[in-house]
């Protein structure tokens, strides 16, 4: 392979996300690399102030992404896994999936304030139906605003017509904006989209070339495939995808993989956690995936008996389906 080209939507955020993994191949392989610029459905729609949710979700960010990886347009395409569809795509395998970054969001407000001393009334804004039933339920007083855009764009507001902003830690940082953030919300008592903060690197199944297989082989983490498995299969199961107000999070320590999960009824009024543990033998990665997809389902099941789906908007069974996505 002489050029590797890596396809990648065109906002700032996701070519910065493109390029670390471009130059991390780059090093690993040997090989030159270039960004190949795809114009997704949802970049088009950024500025019509539509929801994510009315567009179609995550499919309007993955979609095209996906069709020039199968028509040979690119090699490899770069999504936020948190925006891919928890289904695999005919054709395509997540090749990779590297060193996870910050999972929590970050509230970005007026003058220094946190999400506990933002004044009653405040208005927040997101696009991000989780966080805005996380935000009902801690601060009901708050006034959650729909927003869209890229991140410069919605910081641009804080301080204008909203008192603060909800985004990805993991986003901030990649952009060198994390210094806009005035509080990170703990993942125990705020758990993220299943997914956030990591990356997956998309390729098509079967690809024959050494080169990549290498470079793909060199920059996946072992850990961070396991925990956001875990996350995903939650989802999954539940058929739910992200614009449904589930938070989950998985840790790996000391041979322990720990699964908690959080449904949120839309408008914050109740909530149903469930926390399970496996133990991770040092057998290959197949085996542990096996583990963690059994200890996905014991979280699932104990969020259903206590009500689960009666609170969300989820269906409760193996998911087959494209879910729907949430904003970043």
């Amino acid at each position: 392979m002489t050029t590797l080209r890596i396809g990648t939507r065109g906002s700032a955020l996701a070519v910065a996300q493109s390029t670390t993994i471009a130059e991390r191949l780059a090093r690993e392989t040997g090989a030159d690399v270039e960004l190949i610029r795809i114009k997704t459905e949802g970049d088009r729609t950024q500025a019509t102030g539509e929801s994510l949710a009315s567009l179609g979700g995550t499919g309007v960010f993955a979609s095209a992404l996906r069709s020039a990886l199968l028509v040979d347009e690119c090699d490899v395409v770069v999504h936020s896994l948190k925006d891919l569809p928890t289904a695999s795509h005919p054709g395509l395998v997540i090749g990779a999936t590297p060193g996870r970054a910050d999972a929590r969001d970050a509230l970005c407000a007026r003058d220094g304030l946190t999400l506990e001393t933002l004044p009653q009334g405040s208005r927040v804004g997101t696009g991000s139906p989780r966080r805005a039933a996380q935000l009902l339920a801690r601060r009901p007083d708050l006034e959650v605003v729909d927003i869209r855009g890229n991140v410069d764009t919605r910081l641009r507001r804080v301080g204008d017509d909203l008192d603060a902003v909800l985004l990805s830690a993991a986003g901030l940082g990649r952009l060198g904006r994390l210094d806009a953030a005035t509080d990170l919300l703990g993942l125990g008592w705020w758990p993220t989209a299943p997914g956030q903060g990591s990356l997956a690197v998309e390729v098509r199944e079967g690809d024959p070339d050494e080169t990549l297989a290498r470079g793909l082989a060199a920059i996946d983490d072992r850990d961070t495939r396991l925990v956001v498995s875990a996350e995903r299969q939650v989802l999954a199961r539940l058929e739910a995808g992200c614009a449904a107000p589930i938070g989950a999070s998985a840790v790996v320590d000391a041979g322990l993989l720990l699964l908690s999960a959080t449904v949120y009824s839309p408008e914050g009024a109740g909530t149903v956690s469930a926390s399970h543990a496996v133990s991770l033998d040092d057998g290959p990665l197949e085996t542990q995936l096996v583990d963690v997809a059994e200890v996905a389902g014991r979280v699932v099941d104990e969020l259903l008996e206590l009500g689960a789906a009666e609170l969300a908007p989820i269906g409760g069974g193996p998911s087959g389906g494209d879910p729907v996505g949430s904003a970043s």
